[in-house]
């Protein structure tokens, strides 16, 4: 996997993340491994070129801790996940007033090696 930006942001607890949810808003949640701790992770929007990002971060919860990225603002659509700057690492449907999950690959995609 190639190089990365990333931070070092301490862990978040539970409820530090604001969702905006309804109408045509929804969120998406990528879960990761604790490897890819400070790592952003960039989402787009089917048929849009611009991308954004979000750090994984490790959260405490009531029933344990782990990583995740959270894209708390989202229009309703279809999303690529990149695994890098040209590889897809999946898609994920969000709709509205609702949280998409996805969960990372523990494998690079094919091709990759």
């Amino acid at each position: 996997m190639p190089e990365h930006h990333h931070h070092a942001d301490g862990p978040t607890g539970s409820g530090s993340v604001m969702l905006n949810l309804g109408g045509n808003s929804g969120a998406l949640i990528i879960y990761t491994g604790r490897d890819l701790h400070g790592r952003e992770i960039e989402i787009s929007r089917d048929g849009e070129e611009r991308r954004t990002h979000s750090a994984v971060r490790e959260r405490h919860v009531r029933d344990g801790v782990f990583h995740s990225a959270v894209y708390p603002d989202l229009e309703a659509g279809l999303y690529t996940v990149w695994w890098d700057d040209r590889t897809p690492a999946g898609a994920i449907s969000v709709a509205g007033g609702s949280i998409a999950e996805f969960v990372w690959p523990t494998s690079s995609p094919p091709g990759l090696g």
